[in-house]
């Protein structure tokens, strides 16, 4: 088979390798389409090293199809379409024991840890498999995972009908817990980014949405001025770094002073920096800090709402390449990252 082989970083090689071996108890898939993710791009100059020594296979945002399955596996038949998940639990450690898988503290990732989806083949267990309806473009099924990620932290942060949110942080993330959001909750959702293309996505894609650029304008400010002083019910934080905006506090210091009383925070991004926050803005409120990290049981919901078409994957896909100019596509992404979401690889 071909892959897209990280020989050293910065580094790809469209290279033949040995098609994987189906061993008893797993599933070979035929890639269709992977997603270039932020943590592939820390991967490729080197960002995860030793974690991520080279040569390797990264990809860990993928979909296909069954192309054969080993002895012992039920339920799967040539063909059908599936989302993979990449995660896998330790099931030893404490959290992993009371079932807080994503808290697992040795967790691992196909396409991190190990060879994964940038390939157009890969075997793995059945229980990572999940079932995309046969009518759903194998484009979408490679979004599953990030989907994921949106769900899990809008179940994390309990979003319900009618809650206000605010979502700091326009870009993948960003985008796919304002999807995900929108199917909990009709209220409205305010998106906070100094990108003016990332927030006329969330605006065009997605109903009750207001946009702020805090280059423009201080959001904790709009969001107080449209709901009446009071604030929102939830607000998350998806940015993972601090960019200084003159007059314009921490994203995760914004979100709380965002919060109505009892509101939450949910912060998804991660940064080595230390995030000032002022604890009594927060108590006073009586509010709370959450954390989320990856899906854990969200595939089955993402699939359900890919398949109703709840969901507009086609917001976040903003060009489409072949696996074979996968260097080209990177080096696209460090230069011009502003201007893409997601970029799909197609292994077809």
């Amino acid at each position: 088979m071909k892959a897209a082989v990280l020989e050293s970083y910065n580094h790809f090689v469209w290279k033949e390798v040995e098609t994987p071996e189906v061993k008893a108890g797993e599933v070979l898939v035929r890639i269709k389409f992977a997603s270039i993710c932020g943590t592939d791009m820390h991967i490729f100059p080197g960002d995860f090293h030793p974690r991520t020594p080279v040569p390797f296979i990264p990809g860990h945002e993928m979909g296909g199809v069954v192309a054969e399955v080993g002895d012992g596996v039920s339920g799967f038949e040539e063909g059908e379409k599936v989302a993979i998940d990449p995660i896998i639990w330790c099931g030893e450690c404490p959290a992993c024991k009371r079932g807080h898988y994503p808290a697992c503290t040795s967790l691992k990732l196909l396409g991190v840890d190990m060879d994964g989806g940038f390939a157009e083949y890969i075997s793995v267990p059945p229980h990572m498999l999940f079932k995309a309806a046969p009518h759903l473009p194998d484009e979408h099924v490679a979004l599953v995972e990030i989907y994921g990620i949106g769900f899990h932290a809008n179940n994390r942060a309990k979003t319900s009908e009618g809650d206000v949110l605010a979502i700091w942080g326009a870009g993948r993330v960003g985008q796919v817990i304002l999807q995900a959001a929108r199917t909990k909750t009709d209220g409205t959702i305010f998106m906070v980014d100094p990108l003016e293309n990332r927030l006329e996505i969330a605006e065009k894609y997605n109903e009750n949405v207001i946009g702020i650029n805090p280059r423009k304008e201080n959001p904790v400010d709009v969001i107080k001025k449209h709901t009446g002083g009071n604030g929102v019910d939830i607000a998350f934080e998806a940015v993972g770094h601090a960019e200084e905006i003159e007059g314009i506090h921490h994203p995760v210091r914004s979100a709380i002073q965002s919060l109505r009383g009892g509101g939450k925070v949910c912060v998804l991004g991660l940064s080595d920096e230390p995030a000032p926050v002022v604890f009594k803005e927060l108590i006073w409120k009586e509010g709370q800090i959450i954390t989320s990290r990856v899906s854990h049981g969200e595939f089955s919901e993402v699939l359900e709402h890919l398949n109703s078409g709840d969901l507009k994957p086609d917001a976040l896909i903003s060009k489409v390449m072949p696996g074979s100019q996968i260097q080209q596509a990177f080096e696209l992404l460090q230069k011009e990252k502003e201007n893409y979401l997601k970029v799909l690889l197609d292994f077809q």
